[in-house]
């Protein structure tokens, strides 16, 4: 055997960091330098934070006061630096080309991030009119800074479709499963000291959330599987994949339960590219919807994002969205809810959809290797639902006990410190919800998704999601969290 070859055999042999893990990695790194703050050393208060803004050159600044003398282009720079640095060693851990990562991801960061700034802007941000007498201008379109999302999904969709040569550019660098990953994770301690001070309500919104588990598989799921099947012809094959794209979660069960019945690669490809596609016109539209309807039900409107939207990341960023339009209308009308327990119900309806993703791959492989192409040598086994099981939400849960821990078990002087080292954590949230936003929306290519021939699929997807997915789905959210309002700001 030569050494290349012996090198090739060794390199085979190491086990390859996933992305699910690489993001628990990320996520908790952020989280342990953040609370380095409550023993006196504040090691992230650098990070870039962006101000709503008519003059662009008071647009950026440091999150603390400590490092005020960086300046905001300063803070801009330096966050890019360090999320270079890092995401490039986790590029090397997935064996990507780490120089064309790091290009690429420039090029990501510093579109993405311009996008969020242009969202900041006061005529869009703007909401109360003593906002509006503050900055001096008459009107605004009330969206909050969080418009920047919309923002960097819309320059997205204009990279993707009308510069596509530059959107497979920079497509090293577009990860958008990773960074609402990291994300989550790091939502995890955010909504943990929101839920410390209504333990109850937080209660309440956990045993709500896994009522969602009984829609999303027990109804969603079969009634695409039929309409797939019946209406339109589809196979088995491409049946399974479809029902669980469109019910379940996205891309991700899309992935698992195609990899469960071992459906041919590019049957879980189209499916996810599919998912992807709906996600964005879903998130340009329902969260409008949410806060013209349900302003005055604000968790309803945060379960119904969870259960319509399907991936992980386009439904917590609907959430961020709806839960910023609805504060806004809510303040204009006198009333101010504390912010996070929107998105935070948002979050927690997906996650605990996403926790059985592993049980449903496990149990469509049972089925599908004893009673459908039975086989005597390719059996579903047991230690799938582990392999399949999105490793992320293991990160949520342990920064979630972490920060409720901090601010219930702790002593007086570390729970008042808790809240700048929190607010560390979800800077860096937000910066990855822009990274997020971006992507998806460089990965909708709607021309070339059309000439590789889903259009049959898509009608499935159309007649799922308008036919019954979304109202199936608002009723159960009415059903479970009407009249339930998140807590008045103090």
């Amino acid at each position: 055997m030569s050494t290349t070859e012996a090198a090739s055999l060794r390199e085979s042999q190491v086990p390859q960091l996933t992305e699910d893990w690489l993001s628990v990695a990320i996520a908790l790194a952020v989280f342990a330098l953040a609370l380095a703050g409550l023993f006196g050393t504040d090691l992230l208060g650098w990070v870039v934070t962006t101000s709503i803004w008519t003059n662009p050159s008071t647009a950026l600044g440091t999150f603390s006061k400590a490092y005020a003398g960086i300046g905001g282009a300063g803070a801009f720079v330096a966050t890019y630096f360090a999320l270079l640095a890092v995401l490039s060693v986790g590029a090397a851990a997935l064996r990507q080309n780490v120089v064309r990562f790091a290009i690429a991801f420039t090029a990501v960061f510093w579109i993405g991030y311009g996008s969020w700034i242009a969202g900041s802007n006061a005529y869009i941000a703007a909401v109360t009119p003593a906002d509006q007498q503050k900055f001096g201008i008459a009107w605004s379109l009330k969206l909050t800074n969080e418009a920047g999302y919309v923002v960097a999904l819309i320059v997205g969709l204009v990279i993707a479709n009308a510069f596509p040569r530059f959107a497979d550019w920079i497509r090293d660098a577009i990860r958008p499963e990773l960074y609402i990953k990291v994300a989550i994770v790091l939502l995890g301690a955010v909504f943990a000291v929101t839920a410390a001070n209504r333990l109850n309500l937080a209660g309440s919104l956990l045993i709500r959330g896994a009522a969602a588990i009984v829609e999303a598989y027990l109804i969603y799921w079969a009634v695409v599987y039929f309409v797939a099947r019946k209406w339109f012809g589809f196979s088995r094959e491409w049946s399974v994949p479809l029902a669980s794209g469109i019910s379940v979660c996205g891309v991700a069960a899309a992935i698992a339960t195609g990899g469960a019945i071992r459906a041919r690669p590019v049957v879980p490809v189209l499916v996810s590219s599919l998912v992807v596609i709906f996600a964005v016109v879903e998130v340009l539209i329902l969260p409008f919807v949410a806060q013209a309807f349900l302003s005055h039900e604000p968790l309803v409107a945060a379960a119904w994002m969870g259960l319509a939207i399907k991936t992980d990341g386009a439904a917590v960023a609907g959430g961020s969205i709806t839960e910023s339009l609805i504060l806004a209308k809510s303040a204009a009308e006198g009333v101010r809810y504390q912010p996070g327990w929107i998105v935070g119900t948002t979050t927690t309806v997906k996650v605990f959809i996403d926790i059985f993703i592993g049980i449903w791959a496990f149990v469509l492989g049972y089925i599908w290797t004893n009673h459908v192409n039975k086989s005597e040598t390719d059996k579903a086994k047991a230690s799938e639902i582990w392999q399949r099981f999105p490793k992320f939400i293991i990160g949520f849960v342990l920064t979630f006990a972490i920060g409720l821990y901090l601010a219930l078990g702790t002593t007086p002087e570390i729970a008042a410190k808790l809240p700048a080292a929190i607010g560390e954590t979800n800077t860096f949230r937000v910066i990855f919800f822009v990274l997020t936003f971006f992507s998806i929306g460089v990965l909708s290519n709607f021309r070339r998704l059309w000439q590789e021939g889903f259009g049959k699929l898509a009608a499935v997807y159309v007649v799922s999601l308008f036919g019954f997915v979304i109202w199936v789905g608002l009723l159960i959210s009415w059903l479970f969290f009407s009249g339930i309002k998140p807590p008045l700001a103090s």
